[in-house]
């Protein structure tokens, strides 16, 4: 049996988009162990994936070096006898477990002069692979192989009674339709559709008798109480669930409207309609990975900057995008679902 070592993202979107890699692996070796290394947080990602035999905590914080601490770490993993690591991020710290673990084959892209550690390195031509899941999935094959296409789009599974405990957790009900809204953003603000928008969306579905359900971490509560202020009726959910929770609650929804967010790529994966609402930020490189999903954008002349925060100080990419427009992304679903 091939046993393979994952050294997975960070980021719960960027940890979603290489489920296609572990879904490739499976096929080109059926008896194979995968076994994903990886922050805890993303613990409940991993554990939707049916591919993943395993997964190991990886302690290391971003930026993090702790040398001895990650020999330490490859001493404890030899004894698990992989045959081949992945190395999914780009930086050299991420490969130095697998090297210290004496994995047979390591492979990874060729950045930051790690090829000196691993004996796999591919060569990335980011015109051929202009997506981030195209990068990963394409380390399932032999080097200087083109990719083969189309990828498969990632897919998480829920377990009906998780779901349901997490209602009764929560004194919810789905007896009626639930717009799932995200409006965190981790990466910064100029990613986050106003609170002013979103309420007057959350206003237009709950006046259609939907229900509107807000998710995200603790450091989403202060927008999505902002949210809940302007449009009451609106739960917020932003703190109250885990990561767990909150995947098996959006797995209810009729329709999700989210930043370019980790919680878009859980929707997408969840294959629930999804408007994608996109300012400093392109689909480009990491869009929603779905055939249900409306991106919204205004395409302006100084957007996608790619910046944390507005460097021009007005976020019109965001700030003019109102919510008819997201209203309109909605409606255009909901016809498409009921013609399919």
């Amino acid at each position: 049996m091939k046993k393979i070592l994952i050294v997975a993202p960070a980021w719960v979107g960027d940890a979603i988009m290489a489920q296609p890699l572990y879904r490739r692996l499976a096929a080109r070796y059926p008896a194979v162990q995968i076994d994903v290394y990886a922050p805890a947080w993303t613990r409940p990602v991993h554990a939707r994936m049916p591919e993943i035999h395993a997964t190991i905590d990886n302690p290391f914080a971003h930026g993090s070096l702790r040398l001895l601490q990650r020999a330490g770490e490859g001493r404890r993993l030899r004894a698990q006898g992989y045959d081949q690591a992945i190395v999914l991020p780009n930086s050299f710290k991420s490969a130095l477990v697998p090297w210290f673990a004496g994995i047979r084959t390591r492979t990874g892209w060729a950045r930051e002069g790690r090829s000196l550690i691993m004996n796999d390195t591919r060569v990335l031509d980011p015109v051929a692979l202009p997506q981030m899941v195209e990068r990963f999935a394409a380390l399932a094959q032999d080097a200087n192989q083109p990719l083969q296409r189309p990828v498969e789009h990632p897919q998480l599974k829920v377990d009906d009674a998780s779901r349901q405990a997490a209602l009764n957790k929560l004194q919810l009900t789905a007896d009626r339709p639930i717009v799932a809204c995200c409006p965190g953003a981790e990466y910064g603000p100029a990613k986050r559709w106003p609170a002013v928008h979103f309420a007057a969306l959350a206003r237009m579905r709950m006046a259609m008798g939907e229900q509107v359900w807000l998710f995200g971490s603790k450091k989403d509560d202060e927008i999505a109480s902002e949210i809940a202020a302007l449009a009451p009726g609106a739960v917020n959910l932003c703190g109250q669930t885990s990561l767990a929770e909150a995947i098996d609650l959006m797995s209810l929804a009729r329709v999700v409207v989210a930043n370019d967010s980790g919680l878009m790529h859980v929707a997408a994966a969840l294959d629930r309609p999804l408007v994608a609402i996109y300012g400093s930020s392109s689909p480009g490189f990491t869009p929603p990975l779905s055939h249900r999903a409306e991106i919204v954008t205004l395409d302006l002349d100084c957007s996608p900057c790619f910046e944390r925060v507005c460097p021009l100080g007005h976020m019109n990419c965001l700030n003019q995008l109102e919510a008819p427009l997201a209203n309109k992304a909605i409606e255009k679903l909901l016809l498409l679902g009921a013609h399919t």
